[in-house]
């Protein structure tokens, strides 16, 4: 084979993958609703913030569950704190947790998947046991787990989070691994000679790219859940740090009398769910029929 055949890949050029991006991403009404959910959270989380007149953790019992006016659009809680100011500060570190610990998980699992299905053999046995391990679990209760044994704190439900989280990375990018790996082009570079670290940058991980970064858009929803979820039960954010599960969970105790204190973070956490989970499906739409499969089974 010659060196032509070995820098054959199929890799689109640069311009033509950000063409295929964006046709996904404005295909579809639903999809383009998505997007704007996303960057209208990402541009409260970065401004709201700063434009915000009220501090977050300040009290004002004389103000306390007062009801949506112009001077507090979303009302007061039950130590006169402005809601709405608590939720903008409360998007940003949510949306901070949630690409912490999606970053981590795609890491670790990418790391591992393209291990495993490259070098094989024991190894890949090893790992992918490892792996089928975590799965056995529902991710949830494993992260109560960790999080109940390490502590309440967000950084330790960051840790839980993140550990119950990189397996499916793992048997995803392991799957498109085993897929390439055998190919003509794969082979022609491993019979010339290249380095494993060569076939991997050039030739193995551009092919999980994008099915890995369509996993990651569906995982932050998922993770903000999970974050609120664990925060509710008092295992993450504590008092008084403006954190959507915490909020949730002050405010349960007022919803007859001031149903705002619940019904606003858990609007927002719907939305954001619903926003990641809308841009997700239309990354997937870009890929191909059997890369999509994979991801769903996830």
């Amino acid at each position: 084979m010659s060196e032509d055949a070995a820098n054959s890949a199929p890799h689109r050029p640069v311009g033509a993958r950000w063409r295929r991006w964006y046709e996904a991403l404005t295909t579809t009404r639903l999809t383009k609703l998505g997007a704007g959910l996303v960057c209208a959270l990402f541009a409260l989380a970065v401004f709201g913030p700063a434009v915000s007149p009220y501090d977050p953790a300040a009290q004002a019992l004389a103000h306390r569950l007062e009801a949506p006016s112009l001077a507090h659009p979303l009302g007061t809680d039950q130590l006169g704190r402005d809601v709405l100011t608590r939720l903008l500060h409360g998007a940003r570190l949510s949306l901070g947790i949630a690409i912490a610990v999606t970053a981590v998980r795609l890491s670790l699992g990418t790391a591992v998947g393209l291990v495993a299905g490259y070098v094989g053999g024991w190894v890949d046995e090893a790992l992918m046991r490892l792996v089928d391990t975590l799965l056995a679990f529902p991710g949830i209760v494993l992260a109560l787990v960790i999080a109940g044994i390490l502590g309440p704190s967000l950084t330790n439900v960051m840790v839980a989070l993140a550990v119950v989280g990189w397996a499916s990375y793992a048997r995803l990018v392991r799957s498109s691994v085993l897929s390439v790996r055998e190919r003509e082009f794969v082979t022609a570079s491993r019979l010339l000679g290249r380095s494993r670290a060569h076939v991997l940058g050039r030739h193995l991980i551009p092919n999980v790219v994008a099915p890995v970064v369509v996993l990651a858009t569906l995982d932050v929803g998922g993770v903000i859940l999970g974050t609120a979820g664990l925060s509710f039960l008092g295992l993450g954010a504590q008092p008084p740090t403006p954190e959507w599960g915490t909020m949730l969970a002050s405010g349960r105790n007022y919803l007859r009398t001031a149903w705002w204190l619940v019904n606003a973070p858990g609007v927002l956490i719907m939305l954001t769910v619903f926003g990641f989970n809308l841009l997700g499906d239309g990354l997937r739409d870009a890929l191909s029929p059997t890369q999509s499969a994979h991801i769903e089974q996830l």
